[in-house]
């Protein structure tokens, strides 16, 4: 582009030192023709014949009046010589197969089983909650807080409790049905005893498995290691989203005390209108920014279209895996995304071809045909699409005249020209 640009501004300033020059030169004195004088005269009445004089000088009297081509305003126009010199190219559209895209918008999203909320699992007092701040890095099993709670004291004290009424039980019934064998006891004693002995393990079994819950151990629990506080650990690996506890708060198991996600499941979630999901294919591949940070670009690609048609938006939500690169975790961070079509067959023109003045783009069309020691160019607006090595897709607002081709190379030249004719018919 800095060639280009060096281009036009040489061929302008060259176009603007010839007028210049050409407009100080026009009337010199002492060139045998005295206009002002001749104006005078001809305002007097002198008895000339104004009328032939005016006839006389619109024939060609050899200072080139009559000789001059006349070019209309707003005109491009090149020699056959300029043309060659810039080795200007001519040719058509081309056919060919170009990886055009489809523009989409939406979010870094996370699936359900990607977010894990953490509870306690008793009623009880926060204590000792470690120094975590929304965003921290947490591995699963670490222990965030631990909860207290007399109550589990005193389940503990049960276990013990029906534990050693078991033993005992166990015991009498084992002496019970010895009696029995040797008739000197009760059958009705040991039914009795069994009975207890059924009820008492069905009862500890109970409350193990409500301390196993808590996460107290029960294998070696005597009244040696009663625990008054349990631990609250984190259950998956991830980043805290959110907070909700604190030191010396009461909670119960239906509060949320903390937010966790998993950004290794992170993924894309794109809305695609109507008009485009006919063309969305999966395993088609993204490209993707995260515009808040930075203009570095991400691949992924396309894993599931959505069955639910948005009708307030018109849109269709379609899901995608990212690749190994990601940008950094923020959760329902705002994208732009390119899904990229394959191998569409498109009407295409080489990427030099195509001038961008502005917001607008042309291109420049001629009859290079034509008799006569010029070309008339045209210039004709268009839409470009996708560039892919080196060929622009390319939508034409008006269709080209019949028999015009179209500037494939030195496009640039052209356009220096026309800027060349503005600065004249200013001048």
């Amino acid at each position: 582009m800095k060639f280009i640009n060096k281009s036009i501004l040489l061929i302008i300033s060259v176009a603007v030192m010839l007028l210049i020059f050409s407009c100080g030169n026009e009337h010199t004195e002492g060139d045998g023709h005295n206009h002002v004088n001749e104006t005078t005269q001809h305002s007097e009445d002198d008895g000339h014949n104004h009328g032939n004089e005016t006839d006389q000088h619109s024939e060609d009297d050899g200072h080139g009046h009559g000789g001059e081509e006349e070019h209309v305003e707003g005109e491009i126009h090149l020699t056959k010589e300029q043309i060659k010199t810039m080795n200007i190219q001519f040719g058509d559209f081309s056919k060919i197969k170009i990886n055009d895209y489809i523009s989409a918008t939406g979010t870094l999203g996370l699936p359900p089983n990607a977010l894990n909320s953490v509870s306690a699992k008793a009623s009880g007092f926060i204590k000792n909650s470690k120094k975590y701040v929304e965003g921290s890095y947490v591995k699963k099993g670490v222990i965030m807080a631990y909860l207290e709670n007399p109550e589990f004291i005193q389940r503990q004290q049960e276990y013990l409790e029906v534990a050693a009424e078991l033993v005992f039980d166990k015991q009498e019934l084992e002496r019970q049905k010895t009696l029995v064998e040797a008739n000197a006891g009760i059958e009705k004693n040991v039914q009795r005893l069994q009975s207890e002995v059924n009820r008492k393990t069905a009862t500890l079994k109970g409350i193990a498995k409500q301390l196993t819950y808590l996460g107290i151990k029960v294998a070696n629990l005597s009244s040696e290691n009663i625990v008054e506080r349990i631990p609250i650990y984190a259950p998956m690996r991830g980043y805290i989203t959110s907070i909700k506890m604190h030191n010396g708060m009461y909670v119960t198991p239906d509060m949320e005390l903390m937010e966790i996600v998993d950004e290794n499941h992170l993924h894309l979630e794109l809305d695609i209108f109507e008009k485009d999901i006919a063309n969305i294919k999966e395993e088609q591949q993204i490209s993707y920014t995260v515009p808040a940070l930075g203009n570095q670009v991400y691949e992924g690609e396309v894993h599931i279209i959505g069955k639910e048609f948005n009708t307030e938006n018109k849109t269709v939500r379609i899901h995608g895996h990212l690749e190994k690169e990601r940008p950094k975790f923020i959760k329902d961070l705002f994208v732009e995304a390119k899904i990229w079509l394959n191998d569409q067959t498109v009407q295409a023109l080489p990427e030099k071809a195509i001038i961008k003045d502005g917001t607008s783009s042309y291109i420049y069309v001629t009859n290079e045909q034509e008799d006569g020691e010029e070309a008339k160019f045209e210039q004709i607006m268009v839409i470009p699409g996708t560039t892919d090595k080196g060929f622009t897709a390319v939508k034409l607002i008006n269709e080209i005249p019949k028999g015009m081709k179209i500037v494939t190379d030195g496009a640039y030249y052209v356009y220096a020209q026309s800027k060349a004719g503005e600065l004249e018919h200013e001048h």
